[in-house]
């Protein structure tokens, strides 16, 4: 089984057409699952629904706390793209032994339809936690990388591979 954490980001934002602003409403991961024909047994657990970019200790203590207690040993966790580096270090550091951790995000909210990057974020980040040996990764454009090895290109809008 492969547990799934929400945490909220980009993935889950909703669009108000009225103030043009974006929200929060609740995940979409379980119809993203259900589009994708998803055979893989999964549990989806909302931890929260913020803006990585508001993300403090509290928070970052909550994702390590389920992270290590949860039974899985492959656990995928979606993020805001904002932190994501940043948790992911803290995961690592947290030393959580024997699991595969994968973070994913989406530069395009899945409420905007086909023109959203979360759809194929998602399946990949699905497929590589289920191959990559123990550790804690960052699944983005189609590429894996390891949490201490990758940052987010802030011209380009991708995540990149920098020297270790």
């Amino acid at each position: 089984m492969i547990q799934v954490f929400v945490t909220g980001g980009t993935f889950d934002k909703e669009y108000n057409y009225l103030t043009g602003e974006l929200y929060f409403k609740d995940t979409h991961l379980k119809e993203m699952f259900e589009r994708g024909r998803c055979e893989v047994k999964i549990d989806i657990k909302t931890l929260m629904m913020i803006d990585s970019l508001e993300m403090g200790d509290d928070e970052l203590s909550i994702i390590v706390y389920n992270c290590r207690k949860t039974d899985a040993n492959r656990v995928l966790l979606t993020h805001g793209t904002d932190r994501m580096v940043d948790t992911a270090r803290v995961l690592a550091e947290a030393d959580i032994e024997g699991k595969t951790i994968v973070l994913t995000g989406a530069m395009i909210p899945y409420a905007f339809g086909t023109s959203s990057d979360g759809f194929f974020n998602l399946g990949s980040a699905l497929a590589f936690v289920q191959v990559l040996p123990p550790g804690v990764y960052i699944v983005m454009n189609g590429r894996y990388f390891h949490w201490d090895r990758v940052r987010k290109n802030r011209q380009t809008g991708n995540f990149e591979e920098i020297e270790g």
